[in-house]
């Protein structure tokens, strides 16, 4: 991965810490250069979070190295958050993952 690309993910991860911690959760970015050592964000209980900044984004590739790292960091359901430039975040779950989610919510 080149260093812009580096750079931009970068900034992606601190974007979204941004706005996760103004609605009040406590996330914080893995450290820079981790190279998957940690997750690019933790401290969303229950859901392991994907950054992507990418303008063409493989989201089925995405999904598949969240899965895997959510087995690893054992740290939730995995969800790739991500935007393209000038766009608003989208937030990609496997279905039951997201069903399961939203029962517990709806049937609390």
């Amino acid at each position: 991965m080149g260093k812009a690309s580096q750079r931009k993910g970068k900034r992606g991860e601190e974007e979204l810490e941004t706005i996760l911690t103004e609605y009040g959760y406590a996330v914080k970015r893995g450290q820079s250069q981790n190279h998957g050592t940690e997750p690019d964000l933790s401290g969303l209980p229950g859901i392991h979070v994907e950054v992507k900044r990418n303008e063409r984004l493989n989201i089925m590739e995405a999904m598949e190295q969240a899965e895997r790292d959510s087995v690893r960091f054992a740290d939730g359901f995995p969800a790739v958050f991500h935007r393209r430039n000038r766009k608003p975040w989208v937030v990609s779950m496997l279905l039951t993952d997201w069903i399961e989610i939203y029962r517990k919510g709806v049937d609390k």
